[in-house]
């Protein structure tokens, strides 16, 4: 295939995020198995700061860094979102790429990144307005899917399960921490845990076995959120489920085989995520019987479908050991494509390998955005 023939894939990578560094681990392994017989690959990196970045040269530096370097003031690598979608005249951003730019500048995006700003909706916004394809849920869902409380509040209506919890926000807080202490002791009975509302990779995330640990472990969490959650620490095996949606119309999203989370530290923290080498077991499939799996997967299913998710998700679950319920967790909407992360693993042990399942999801952009481009954006009366 012609260099011309090929579908221009702009992988954006970083962000505005306590997750930017997983975001350049999985950024590597996305350009890596991005079929280049099909694709050419445009890398851009988004610092701390929410400056981007476009070439190789800053994807290389970044993962020598480990994170997007600041740039500012180097015009042959500055890039703006402005110019996302529309045709591009600047020479120095010709010179970039391969091949001379003739119309808009990429034709899909694909946003390996994660967290707030990133998957929340807010780049998915940008992306809307620019009028091109990107891979993964649509403002909508990826908002709710960021929300643990929306999200639980949505499955709850749709009669799954949660576990027990309660919401604070930060202005509530302030004014009086000492009645939501109390009502946690009044409502929930340690251990709990305690979480932004709005962050990934079990950033900020505390668990709490006693009351006095609890004030503390608030105040940690509304370093990353104005809102935040106590939840009921449940005895569960960690499930986690990779839903795929089909490009056929018709047909329901692809779900997979269920893996099993088994941390080796206090619960599947960031470090037993992404520090510890060993800190967590994966199994792929969940040893558990074939009648809960399939529970777990009609369930993975119908979350994925009352959250309105579009693309792909991964949705955690949790089984109860005593009980043998089984709870909703949460769902993200740009899961984690690191050697180690399971939405991948999942799709693989089902028989979607990494290359194949990139070539789905930006085929589903493609597809999602001619769709929505039938739609009539002006009304004459």
């Amino acid at each position: 295939m012609k260099s011309l023939d090929k579908i221009r894939v702009a992988v954006l990578f970083g962000g505005r995020s306590a997750e930017h560094e997983v975001s350049l681990r999985s950024a590597a392994n996305v350009i890596q198995y991005l079929d280049p017989s099909r694709f050419d690959i445009i890398p851009i990196g988004i610092d701390k700061q929410g400056s981007w970045f476009l070439g190789n040269d800053i994807f290389k530096k970044s993962l020598e860094h480990n994170k997007v370097p600041q740039l500012h003031g180097h015009s042959d690598t500055w890039f703006t979102p402005e110019w996302v979608g529309k045709p591009v005249e600047k020479q120095q951003v010709k010179e970039l790429i391969s091949r001379p730019v003739s119309g808009q500048f990429f034709d899909v995006v694909f946003p390996v990144v994660h967290g707030t700003l990133c998957e929340d909706g807010t780049l998915q916004g940008l992306l809307e307005l620019a009028d091109i394809p990107y891979v993964g849920c649509g403002v909508l869902s990826s908002a709710i899917g960021m929300d643990k409380d929306v999200s639980k509040r949505l499955a709850m209506s749709a009669n799954i399960p949660v576990p027990p919890y309660l919401v604070i926000k930060q202005n509530q807080w302030d004014i009086n921490p000492a009645s939501f202490l109390r009502e946690v002791d009044e409502k929930l009975s340690f251990p709990v845990f305690v979480k932004p509302a709005n962050t990934g990779s079990s950033i900020g995330i505390t668990k709490v076995k006693a009351r006095e640990q609890l004030q503390a472990a608030i105040n940690e969490a509304f370093r990353f959120d104005t809102k935040v959650l106590v939840e009921k620490a449940l005895s569960v095996i960690e499930l986690e489920l990779a839903v795929l949606e089909s490009l056929e119309p018709e047909e329901e999203p692809i779900v997979s085989v269920v893996g099993e989370i088994r941390p080796r530290h206090e619960f599947y923290s960031y470090d037993a995520k992404y520090v510890d080498e060993n800190g967590a077991e994966l199994l792929i499939p969940a040893p558990i019987p074939e009648e809960i799996k399939a529970k777990a997967r009609r369930l993975a299913q119908k979350i994925f479908n009352t959250l309105e998710c579009e693309g792909m998700a991964r949705v955690d679950l949790f089984l109860d050991k005593e009980t043998q319920e089984i709870f909703f967790n949460e769902i993200n909407t740009l899961p984690g494509f690191t050697q180690i992360s399971m939405y991948p693993k999942l799709m693989d042990a089902s028989g979607i390998p990494y290359p194949q399942l990139l070539t789905h999801l930006v085929e589903l952009a493609i597809k999602r955005h001619k769709n929505k481009s039938r739609l009539i954006r002006s009304y004459a009366g």
